[in-house]
């Protein structure tokens, strides 16, 4: 497969990424995802839609983010470790970059109402932001675990306008809160709209997610370039539902000699049923949520419970591009578990002042072991967000390394 016009090609008309991806939604949503792809192809291709969306990024978002040299982490661990600091954008996350498209996309389509799900809370915080900004109102939807594991988003959203709708059946974490959201948009499509917090769902937001994020690679490109005089060996960024990971890979896709790799949440174990969310490594094609990919499945068919440490990456499928690549054995997959991944949240913190999300910090201690088993490449990191949400929860979970030790 030729990668040279890669973004014409996938996903195609119909919403595929091969045989990955589609709309299997209710005919009352079928006309109403149309509108939005229709809105999205028309809107977003004029001159007063991506000049509004620039100045919001550069003059709210803060946007470029910087790409850091770790040179403490690297000289402990070896290799050449660098971070795309999407902690440093507005809001603490990559998340925003897609929540301002969408808000915007929904502003030009006479929207009044903006939905969305959040695990971590990060696309919540982003959502409500976006909303603030426009005069948008803001509905999150949130199971009741993760409300109780990422309370300082959860009043964030709430000093920021948003109304966060407490999930209580299954598991309580994200693929409930999606479900939740789901059913509340239902009510009116007309009226709202469906703000999806990664590549995932039914088409177009897999499509629309990823092209919103395509700044965060297109900015890595050209800064590590300028800062190295040439491209990195190995890219790396946590994969859950995966609008991070697609963010940076997109701008290397075409480039063969380097290597793409997704990091998954091995949570307590892999060989532990419902104990972690490595849907890459472990599941098989099916469908959830309106879209098909890679899921982990029960012995009936349906969505497996799973589970991570971090609540961003609880999701038991993964978007339809990322089930390509995998398929294309363009990009790699892997797996973290609990403790690797809090190791790592220390190491970043200490090595480096910097306090890493628990989802980036499946990609941090990914790229240690890359660093260590590849001392003279380089690797670039999507540092995707930052771990003030996360303190409480891993203080009182796992306290300080200082603390185990004694």
């Amino acid at each position: 497969m030729t990668f040279k016009n890669y973004f014409k090609n996938y996903p195609n008309e119909k919403g595929y990424f091969g045989e990955f991806g589609g709309s299997f939604i209710p005919p009352v949503l079928e006309e109403e995802m149309k509108r939005i792809n229709e809105a999205y192809y028309s809107i977003s291709k004029s001159h007063e839609f991506i000049s509004e969306l620039r100045s919001i990024r550069k003059h709210f978002q803060g946007r470029p983010t910087p790409v850091y040299y770790c040179n403490r982490l690297s000289e402990k661990y070896g290799g050449r470790i660098y971070l795309k600091r999407e902690d440093l954008n507005h809001s603490g996350a990559h998340k925003l970059n897609h929540c301002m498209g969408e808000a915007l996309l929904a502003k030009y389509m006479g929207k009044k109402k903006l939905i969305a799900e959040t695990g971590a809370g990060q696309h919540g915080v982003a959502l409500a932001t976006a909303a603030a900004y426009f005069g948008l109102e803001c509905e999150i939807h949130m199971g009741e675990v993760d409300i109780a594991k990422e309370h300082p988003n959860v009043m964030r959203m709430k000093i920021l306008g948003a109304t966060v709708v407490p999930v209580t059946h299954g598991l309580k974490t994200l693929k409930e809160a999606v479900d939740s959201a789901f059913q509340a948009y239902l009510q009116d499509p007309i009226n709202t709209i469906y703000c999806i917090g990664s590549v995932v769902g039914p088409h177009p937001f897999p499509m629309m997610v990823r092209e919103f994020q395509r700044v965060v690679g297109i900015e890595a490109r050209d800064q590590f370039e300028e800062m190295t005089g040439e491209l990195p060996d190995n890219i790396v960024a946590c994969v859950g539902g995966g609008s991070n990971a697609m963010g940076i890979f997109s701008a290397f896709l075409d480039e063969k000699n380097i290597k793409l790799h997704g990091v998954e949440p091995a949570g307590k174990g892999i060989d532990k049923e419902g104990k972690h969310a490595a849907t890459l490594s472990l599941g098989s094609p099916g469908v959830i949520h309106g879209f098909k990919c890679y899921l982990l499945q029960d012995k009936a068919g349906e969505p497996a419970p799973v589970y991570s440490v971090a609540s961003g990456l609880d999701y038991p499928g993964v978007g339809p591009e990322h089930s390509m690549l995998k398929d294309l054995k363009r990009a790699e997959y892997h797996h973290i578990n609990d403790q690797e991944c809090i190791d790592a949240f220390f190491e970043l913190s200490r090595l480096e002042g910097i306090i890493p999300a628990l989802e980036s910090s499946h990609a941090i201690a990914y790229a240690i072991k890359l660093a260590k088993a590849n001392p003279k490449q380089s690797i670039l990191v999507n540092l995707s967000g930052r771990g003030d949400k996360d303190l409480d929860y891993v203080i009182d979970t796992y306290g300080l390394p200082e603390d185990r030790k004694a």
